[in-house]
């Protein structure tokens, strides 16, 4: 999302939690049928990708850096199961229903709490704890990684890392293809 040369893995992830939350506030104003799902299958799309390079190398450098790195990747492995399933109610949902208005509210509050816990404690302390090149490093593995990724949530599937490297980049191939086929609006 971000053509970011000079930042680090964190720049990313803070511009890719501003650019979901803009258009999640984007979709409340439109009444358009087809440019609300288009917006919503961009939304959903930019944070499967985002949730897809988290779990992949951010999570395992906040199990090597902070000090409660276990527990802090568990609660947000069990945030991003939320997310993906709302995700998955959104995308089948008509743009025009009640369902679809409170899929996107539980969305909207899951990820504001979701970017909370991120932005106030666990960047921070990233930032803190690892070595700058790194971070650094890793924003190019993040931009790669969310470029391969799936662009549909798959509730079902495991949140690990290795399932994102092993699989991942075929189940994202597929995605894509389906969003080719039917048009559905991805970035």
């Amino acid at each position: 999302m971000t053509d970011n040369q000079t930042g680090d893995v964190i720049d990313i992830l803070i511009s890719d939690h501003r650019d979901v939350t803009a258009l999640i506030g984007e979709i409340w104003t439109i009444r358009d049928p087809m440019i609300r799902r288009d917006l919503t299958d961009t939304a959903i799309s930019e944070l499967v990708r985002h949730a897809v390079a988290e779990e992949m190398y951010v999570y395992p450098a906040m199990r090597k850096y902070l000090p409660e790195g276990d527990k802090a990747v568990e609660h947000d492995v069990e945030e991003h199961k939320e997310l993906e399933v709302t995700m998955k109610a959104l995308e089948g949902a008509d743009v025009s229903s009640p369902e679809f208005d409170e899929a996107l509210r539980k969305l909207e509050t899951l990820l504001a709490d979701h970017v909370q816990d991120e932005e106030s404690e666990q960047f921070p302390e990233l930032r803190r704890r690892i070595p700058r090149e790194e971070l650094t490093e890793l924003a190019g593995k993040v931009e790669t990684a969310k470029r391969l990724a799936p662009t549909r949530p798959h509730p079902g599937a495991p949140n690990s890392e290795l399932f994102h490297k092993v699989v991942g980049p075929g189940v994202g191939l597929v995605d894509r293809l389906k969003d080719k086929l039917t048009g559905r609006a991805t970035r």
